[in-house]
Formats: C-alpha cells, sequence, structure tokens
C-alpha cells in the first residue's frame, strides 16, 4: 500500500532572507552628494554676484573725478560725529543735504535699509535698540551712484545759487565781488565789469540763469 505522507519540502527560513533585502543606503548617499554639489554652486554663484556687485562699483567710482570723491569723503567725514565710519539716519540726511541731495525721509530709510547694517550695543546687558548704521563703503558707493545719475544743469544751477545771493534770480556785479572776495581772487573791478558784459546777452547788467547755463555748458 502507497504511503499517503507528503514529501518534505525543504525548510525555508524567511527570517533569514529579511537579512538580505536589497541595500538602499546607497540613494541617501546620492541625495546627499546631490544636496552638497546645490550648496556649493548656490555659494560659487553668491560670490560670483558679490565680486561682479564690486566690480561695478568701482568702474562706477572712478567715473568720478578726484574732486568728487574728495566731496564725498569730506562730508561723511564731517557727519560722522563718534568717528566709528558709520552714519546714522540723521547724520545721513545731513551729509546727502551737504552733496546737494536733499532726499525725502523715506527715499533715506530705503538707502539704510537697503545697504545699512545694525549697530551692536556697547553695553550686552543694558536695554538696547538696535538702529540701522550705514558704513563708508556703501556710503561712497550710493553717492558715486546718484552724483553719475545726476543732470549736470543741476550741478550748473546749484552753482548758480551760490552766486546769486538772495534769490533774486541773477548774477551781479555785487554778487561777483563778494564771490571773489571769498574765494581770495584778486579781481580788479574792470575785471569783474567785464565778465558781466562778456556773459549778459540782454544787456540787463546781470547774468541769469540761463545765461549763466550757457557759460558752463559751452
Amino acid at each position: 500500500m502507497a504511503s499517503s505522507a507528503h514529501p518534505s519540502f525543504p525548510s525555508r527560513s524567511f527570517g533569514g532572507n529579511l537579512g538580505k533585502l536589497p541595500d538602499r543606503s546607497l540613494g541617501g548617499t546620492f541625495g546627499a552628494s546631490t544636496s552638497q554639489h546645490q550648496r556649493e554652486n548656490q555659494r560659487l554663484e553668491r560670490e560670483r554676484e558679490r565680486l561682479e556687485k564690486e566690480r561695478l562699483e568701482r568702474e562706477e567710482q572712478n567715473q568720478l573725478t578726484e574732486e568728487q570723491r574728495e566731496e564725498i569723503k569730506e562730508a561723511f567725514m564731517l557727519f560722522d560725529l563718534d568717528k566709528d565710519q558709520k552714519i546714522d539716519y540723521h547724520e545721513l540726511k545731513v551729509a546727502m543735504k551737504a552733496l546737494g541731495f536733499d532726499l525725502p525721509k523715506s527715499e533715506i530709510l530705503s538707502i539704510l535699509q537697503t545697504n545699512g547694517a545694525p549697530s551692536e550695543p556697547s553695553n550686552p546687558n543694558a536695554p538696547y535698540q538696535s538702529r540701522l548704521l550705514l558704513p563708508f563703503a556703501q556710503f561712497q558707493t550710493v553717492m558715486s551712484q546718484k552724483i553719475l545719475a545726476r543732470d549736470p544743469r543741476e550741478e550748473i544751477m546749484r552753482a548758480f545759487e551760490l552766486f546769486d545771493e538772495g534769490g533774486k534770480g541773477k548774477i551781479n556785479l555785487q554778487d561777483l565781488r563778494r564771490v571773489a572776495r571769498e574765494l581770495g581772487e584778486g579781481l580788479e573791478e574792470d575785471e569783474l565789469v567785464a565778465m558781466i558784459d562778456e556773459f549778459d546777452l540782454d544787456g540787463d547788467g546781470a547774468i541769469n540763469r540761463e545765461e549763466f547755463l550757457g557759460i558752463c555748458l559751452q
């Protein structure tokens, strides 16, 4: 009689097979490597942008005359009252005004927010409210951009106002005497009269704005 027992099958240890699942650690390593590569590319891009910005700033400052660069430096040093090579809102406002830029509060705050850096407390244990300060290098950059963007006619009109005492709209012989005296120029009376006669196109004995503009632009 045939045996009814089923043939035995080899025993399979499922627990042992679990230890042979595919190793997925390579995927994690690849992801970490990609992320690191992206961060490095971002760092290099930021560095390129910084260098390009510095190059453009140098080009702008090189377009200024030596006199203009010196005026920017003098204005900053004059109003940097605590001599820390940084100026706050009020110091920036008067420094820019001295250079011929009387800007509203909103524009000055925008300059500080874009280019300024937070101040640091002198005593870390005392209550302190941070404020934005503009370093000298950033002040140079901002003022270089504004001077280069300024219409030369505005500069000429500023000079006209220095001659035109009292805002008459004209420069007369008395104005020329005063300016020559202030500048230490030893000009004779007939020389001053000749200057008026040469440029006084409408024959009123004075130089108006249009005539002064023509003198400076010719």
